[in-house]
């Protein structure tokens, strides 16, 4: 079994797609430990407000069928691929850490490389998992963070009731 790490957001009624998201992600691999979320502001366009999460789950799948098994979640949750990269979206589920596993095919790149650049994507991720060691950087998660240059204001914890 390999520990899989995704990142989650959405800023297109966000509260009801990370509900449906975490809902259709523990239908397709099991029990889901989930960070808490978090609103940021939006990167790279002016829009609303994300909303952030990391979720960790175990399963025999090998990447590419994750990978394959996420879009088509997104696809289900409204998901359109056809706008800027940079866009408002009803969800985005990225596939982060499979493990160890190390690799570049097309759109699927292990570990993912906004680990080490987005706060959005490492605080949740480091409250998941701290100490798990980054496959290529060979240094914890924690560590990852404490170096990363960021606004912590900009992560506001929200509670989904």
């Amino acid at each position: 079994m390999a520990r899989v790490f995704l990142s989650l957001g959405s800023n297109i009624e966000p509260e009801r797609h990370v509900r449906a998201a975490l809902a259709a992600l523990e239908d397709a691999f099991g029990p889901l430990r989930v960070s808490p979320i978090y609103r940021t502001p939006a990167v790279g366009f002016h829009g609303a407000p994300f909303l952030n999460l990391a979720v960790a789950l175990e399963t025999d799948l090998p990447p590419q069928a994750v990978h394959a098994r996420l879009g088509e979640l997104e696809k289900a949750l409204g998901r359109c691929r056809d706008g800027p990269r940079f866009s408002a979206r009803t969800m985005d589920i990225d596939l982060l850490l499979h493990g160890d596993t190390v690799l570049s095919e097309g759109r699927l790149v292990l570990p993912r490389p906004e680990i080490l650049t987005q706060a959005f994507v490492l605080v949740p991720l480091c409250d998941l998992a701290p100490d798990l060691v980054h496959p290529t950087e060979g240094r914890p998660l924690r560590e990852l963070l404490a170096g990363l240059d960021y606004d912590p204001a900009h992560l506001k914890p929200v509670r989904l009731d």
